[in-house]
């Protein structure tokens, strides 16, 4: 069965093909958008909206939750920050807080980005080796 929108072709074969430290960058910045959703959902009062996307926020966080390997300290530290945002963002659904949203999009920002420059420090040491190899 052929894909009719090219868009959702390229968003499927992205996924399959992306490595997983990609899996993981495309999982931050699927929060922050469903978080920016919600925070203009509750502007607009759109309840259901903000709901439902602070919910898809929450999920993201608990799929990144359940992939840290917990025998290193790094990744404890991380599902106590994970924790904290997944809490906030219960508290931001019930009290319809955008100043809470802004806080968790604050954190996931610095996590993503921490995140993306890992990828591109691993990318260039990567190419250097095989540089060194020719």
């Amino acid at each position: 069965m052929a894909i009719n929108n090219p868009y959702k072709a390229y968003q499927n074969n992205s996924v399959t093909t992306a490595s997983p430290s990609e899996l993981t960058l495309m999982l931050y910045n699927g929060c922050l958008k469903f978080i920016h959703i919600a925070k203009k959902a509750i502007e607009d009062k759109n309840i259901e909206l903000k709901n439902t996307n602070i919910q898809k926020a929450q999920a993201i966080i608990q799929e990144l939750m359940v992939t840290l390997n917990l025998d290193i300290e790094l990744s404890q530290n991380m599902m106590v920050l994970y924790d904290y945002m997944n809490r906030r963002l219960m508290e931001a659904n019930l009290h319809n807080d955008t100043a809470i949203l802004d806080e968790v999009d604050g954190l996931i920002v610095e996590f993503r980005d921490t995140w993306k420059q890992m990828i591109q420090s691993n990318r260039q040491q990567k190419s250097g080796i095989q540089g060194d190899r020719a």
